[in-house]
């Protein structure tokens, strides 16, 4: 029994490890996004940590969490600068139509619907952009164009995501307010609980995708949608397989 106990694959053992890397993810996370323009390197790097511990690859997350960010440094940046300004654009706008223009008018009524349409589909896009970098290979425009895709294409897992995220944000608001003690868990955990709530919805989509480009190999196989634009990154896949091996 006691050898049950203190054995580390152990379920409980497991899940204790879990919510430890998730603080270390944290702590990163906060640390690396001081400088805000390295925010799209943190998070991406965190999703990348996070997807391997929803698929059971531990591994070492001090070390993964800073593979990523070195690796998706350049490209992650730009996509999140692009992100922060479509996103500052979109929130001026939907302020100036609600706040400044109070005229009940159909103009204001017609672009405030067109801007809160482009708002959700900025955070369609922004909710599958870094995950995307962290595990496939693209140029920037292709992964922004993917994440758009594949937010419509699997709208309703995109929809159970985007509640699930404002529900822990909700939350976490809540506590602040409501429950003090429960803040701490709050601040020990924050974005990267997000992420991996998020990783359990995106691992099962990712991998379609990666067995569809498995099933090129045959040239009589129908061609998947979204195929040509998904390549996953032959070196980012050794690397896996490498430490997998370890």
């Amino acid at each position: 029994m006691l050898q049950g106990i203190f054995n580390y694959d152990n379920p409980v053992w497991r899940f204790i490890g879990k919510l430890g890397d998730l603080m270390i993810l944290n702590i990163l996370w906060v640390i690396c996004s001081i400088p805000i323009f390295t925010m799209g390197a943190s998070t991406t790097a965190v999703y990348y940590v996070t997807m391997k511990l929803v698929r059971g690859d531990d591994g070492y997350t001090l070390r993964n969490y800073f593979k990523s960010f070195k690796e998706n440094f350049k490209q992650a940046t730009v996509i999140w600068l692009l992100m922060l300004l479509t996103g500052f654009i979109l929130g001026f706008d939907l302020y100036f139509f609600l706040r400044v223009l109070t005229s009940n008018s159909v103009f204001r009524t017609v672009f405030t619907a067109a801007i809160g349409a482009l708002s959700m589909i900025w955070l369609c896009i922004f909710s599958y952009v870094f995950p995307l970098q962290c595990r496939f290979y693209n140029p920037v425009k292709r992964t922004l164009f993917n994440a758009f895709f594949m937010s419509i294409r699997h709208f309703f897992h995109t929809l159970g995501m985007l509640v699930l995220d404002v529900l822990v944000v909700v939350f976490f608001i809540f506590s602040i307010y409501y429950m003090p003690q429960v803040t701490v868990l709050s601040i020990m955990f924050g974005f990267p609980l997000i992420a991996f709530i998020n990783s359990y919805i995106l691992n099962p989509i990712f991998n379609k995708y990666i067995q569809e480009e498995k099933k090129q190999e045959n040239p009589d196989e129908l061609r998947p949608i979204l195929q040509d634009v998904v390549i996953e990154h032959p070196e980012k896949k050794k690397q896996e397989e490498k430490e997998e091996e370890k």
